[in-house]
């Protein structure tokens, strides 16, 4: 029986990390398959990201993010609302944190959901989802209590109904010591904060 082939992942969000950057310059970053950004990233660094691996990146906006337009991240794609194939591996994106000021890619928890049940018969007809991208967290996962850094509930419902591998985001800026100390495991999905930059793998 074939194996399956395993997608390495660069995940970015939030902030530049010097450490990437050096990586990235001196071509030491270990190779990687794909580029995802979770958002609140300057378009620059995401098409510097893009032209230095030379690897799709694909994106979801933060509630900073106001200077996109449709040509600049260069090169990049934007996946909010989409759901994206990448070498069998199914990718849904989902912008934006809840909504607290009425500022740029901010959404009521309504709003959100009738975005998610909008992509309902696309994910049907792909079989699913394997990579959950989006800028907030799930609500009670890796979220606080003020408006602004709330999570959606309605993320926990497709993690419920749909079960995918992992729910990558950012937002919620933490040091980390260890890629271990960024999950939180619900069922069979893993949610990561990718805040700064982490590099995972991920399989059909």
């Amino acid at each position: 029986m074939k194996t399956q082939q395993r997608l390495k992942i660069l995940s970015v969000s939030d902030f530049i990390d010097p450490s990437l950057t050096r990586q990235v310059e001196e071509k030491t970053l270990e190779p990687v398959d794909l580029i995802i950004s979770c958002g609140d990233l300057p378009p620059e660094y995401l098409s510097f990201l893009r032209d230095r691996l030379d690897r799709p990146l694909f994106y979801v906006k933060g509630n900073h993010d106001i200077r996109y337009t449709d040509h600049n991240p260069v090169g990049c794609t934007h996946i909010h609302g989409r759901m994206m194939v990448f070498n069998s591996v199914k990718i849904l994106g989902l912008d934006g944190s809840m909504w607290y000021n009425g500022g740029a890619n901010q959404y009521r928890e309504t709003e959100m959901k009738k975005i998610i049940q909008s992509l309902w018969f696309s994910i049907w007809r792909k079989g699913g989802v394997d990579i959950l991208v989006t800028h907030a967290p799930p609500r009670h996962v890796h979220d606080a209590e003020d408006l602004c850094h709330r999570g959606f509930e309605s993320f926990n419902r497709l993690i419920h109904n749909r079960k995918p591998g992992f729910l990558i985001h950012g937002h919620m800026h933490k040091p980390f010591n260890a890629h271990e100390d960024r999950i939180t495991r619900i069922g069979p999905t893993k949610v990561i904060n990718t805040c700064g930059y982490t590099i995972f793998e991920a399989a059909p």
